[in-house]
């Protein structure tokens, strides 16, 4: 008896807490809408300020790189095993994090922010990352839940962000098809190593030009 009414009381505080859920769910999904309008132009704000503070050395600029170099990479590995809304990528970085995309303009983003030798790059990074980042990323989770039904066991074998130091069983066929060079050039990756190499050369201009 006293289970059964212990399972009752975990189903009645569900219940109470249910609307409340809904709710904070709700003002989440509208939150990311909206983090997904601003992303972009508060990017080039962004920019802006970053050329104005930065004070970059050759130095500042190779360990910036050293750290660019495998956000890069791991952007364009998993930019050739994605199928947007067509299947659950699971394999290349996907078999290690959930959201390798993410991970490496993450690490981009603070190797600029090295590169640039200013703290406060760093700052609004992290701001940026928690304020317009993650509610994205929470966003595009409850979309796959509800498209593909074997996100759930993929998500209890992957992590969300930080990589597992083992590589997690593919719960698709996905895996068998490896990396595509042409979702590489479908997703237009290449423009991430474009990018950062213009804002190398830019720092190495600013520096060069405002030196002494």
């Amino acid at each position: 008896m006293n289970g059964v009414a212990s399972r009752l009381d975990r189903a009645a505080a569900r219940l109470e807490a249910a609307p409340f859920q809904n709710e904070r769910e709700k003002r989440m999904g509208e939150w990311s809408q909206i983090a997904r309008r601003i992303r972009v132009p508060l990017g080039f704000v962004l920019a802006v300020l970053y050329f104005w503070q930065a004070q970059p050395t050759w130095r500042s600029m190779a360990m910036g790189a050293i750290v660019v170099v495998p956000g890069l990479l791991i952007r364009a590995l998993a930019s050739g095993h994605v199928r947007k809304n067509e299947s659950l990528a699971t394999s290349g970085p996907y078999a290690y994090t959930r959201n390798p995309l993410y991970l490496g303009s993450l690490l981009i983003g603070v190797g600029f922010a090295v590169a640039a030798r200013s703290w406060w790059v760093g700052v609004a990074l992290v701001m940026m990352f928690f304020a317009i980042y993650v509610p994205v990323i929470l966003d595009e989770e409850a979309f796959l839940r509800r498209t593909f039904p074997e996100f759930e066991q993929y998500a209890r074998r992957v992590p969300r962000m930080l990589p597992g130091l083992t590589r997690a069983p593919s719960t698709s066929g996905e895996a068998s098809s490896g990396f595509s060079l042409d979702l590489y050039l479908k997703h237009r990756e290449y423009n991430a190593l474009l990018g950062s190499l213009a804002m190398m050369v830019a720092l190495a201009g600013r520096m060069l030009l405002f030196r002494g």
